[in-house]
């Protein structure tokens, strides 16, 4: 696994016909490379799930190259180790530098490279998830654009690069894209209850989740005592006689 933080240097069946017609639009929109962001808040951490299907019928999925963006670029980009897959990211230099926190930044990473070893490719009509965390993210409202490139054991690469049209018609080949959001406040996520809040949610679960009493119950309770001390005196009585 390699893991890139700044200003750390470059680190190198058979079913009915009807319900195949029902199904086939919903198994051919899914059917793209995709990524899952666990949090799209802005100046945070975020960790970046891409699904990878094979829709080949005959070849395997062997490579996976995600292009970063350059133009808001991640400081920090650390992959996640997945089995029988090496990962590797490039650092390269950037067009314009920027300053951070009084630095002048010249470098980031501009990609990630899964490569299956043998044996371990996708095989086809099957999915393989390939995570990667990043940050911090850019400022609301930033289209975060992640081109895929998708290499097949039989030499066919696929470009997951296309950008949706001015109509919003979905293109062939889109890229995985997500949009970044508010940043979280310093409390938490947006809307969280105050300590105080929860304290006092949890003690009216707490009330809710008490046992009832049973005034029933006690007088039983309290009586079979009674007769139980009865007996025992008895007893005793007894055998002071004897």
């Amino acid at each position: 696994m390699t893991r890139f933080s700044m200003p750390a240097h470059r680190a190198i069946a058979t079913v009915p016909a009807t319900a195949v017609l029902v199904l086939l639009p919903a198994a051919v929109a899914s059917a793209h490379v995709t990524v899952n962001p666990d949090t799209t808040a802005a100046e945070s951490y975020s960790s970046l799930t891409f699904r990878v299907p094979t829709e080949s019928d005959t070849a395997s999925t062997e490579k996976l190259v995600v292009d970063l963006p350059a133009d808001t670029p991640f400081l920090s980009v650390t992959p996640r180790t997945l089995p029988g897959w090496d990962v590797a990211v490039d650092v390269e230099k950037l067009d314009e530098p920027f300053e951070v926190e009084g630095a002048t930044v010249d470098e980031a990473p501009v990609r990630v490279t899964w490569t299956a070893e043998k044996g371990h490719e996708v095989p086809p009509h099957e999915y393989q998830e390939f995570a990667v965390r990043v940050g911090a993210l850019p400022e609301e409202g930033t289209e975060i654009v992640l081109p895929a490139h998708q290499t097949y054991t039989d030499g066919n690469v696929v470009d997951w690069d296309d950008l949706v049209a001015d109509d919003g018609k979905e293109p062939e080949a889109p890229a995985p894209v997500f949009t970044t959001t508010a940043a979280e406040t310093e409390g938490g996520h947006h809307g969280a209850a105050s300590d105080d809040d929860a304290a006092a949610a949890s003690g009216d679960v707490a009330a809710d989740e008490a046992p009832a009493v049973d005034p029933v119950g006690r007088w039983l309770g309290f009586a079979g005592i009674v007769v139980g001390a009865a007996g025992i005196g008895a007893a005793l009585f007894t055998r002071r006689r004897a």
